[in-house]
């Protein structure tokens, strides 16, 4: 079994994308550990909806391959076709971010994914639900990373989140740019 760890996101309808992902993640893989939910301006999008983004956390013994087939067939059945448009809205968006310790290109996905240490929306929630595993290239926790981040002008905020009968995302007392150091 491997520590999987996943990035969502979604700006078309993002409360119930992100709720109906959850339901499949938690049917396929069992418990899953889940960030806050932050809201984030677009990055590289000319669409001017805001994204949701949320990490998630399981175990489990699947390939990278079959791990990366399950999270694209499920932005399908949310509506993503396969040659979208890089920066285009998009229902749900799912990525694998890591496996374990694994540091290779496997099945065409190279792990762990590089967006880990360059976007607060990834990198934020990572750090908030998992601050003392490491990143598997550099062996650095996620918490002392999200320290050392440079937020540049990329701005979010966590969201007030409800989801199977209960709180899993609260907003902060006052929002601001990122989580206190």
């Amino acid at each position: 079994m491997s520590l999987v760890t996943l990035s969502l996101g979604s700006n078309i309808d993002p409360d119930t994308h992100i709720r109906l992902c959850l339901d499949a993640l938690e049917a396929t893989f069992g418990r899953v550990q889940i960030s806050r939910i932050f809201e984030s301006e677009p990055v590289g999008f000319k669409d001017s909806r805001n994204f949701y983004n949320l990490v998630v956390a399981f175990d489990s013994d699947w390939s990278v391959g079959e791990l990366q087939a399950w999270s694209k067939q499920l932005e399908i059945d949310h509506g993503r076709t396969p040659n979208m448009a890089k920066y285009s809205p998009r229902a749900l968006d799912i990525d694998l971010l890591t496996v374990g310790s694994v540091c290779d290109t496997i099945d065409g996905v190279a792990l762990p994914r590089a967006e880990i240490t360059h976007n607060a929306f990834v990198l934020q929630p990572l750090a908030e639900l998992l601050p003392n595993e490491r990143h598997p290239a550099c062996q650095t926790s996620y918490a002392t990373l999200w320290k050392r981040f440079t937020l540049g002008d990329q701005r979010l905020w966590a969201i007030d989140f409800h989801w199977r009968g209960r709180w899993i995302s609260q907003a902060d007392p006052q929002p601001r740019a990122a989580m206190p150091r």
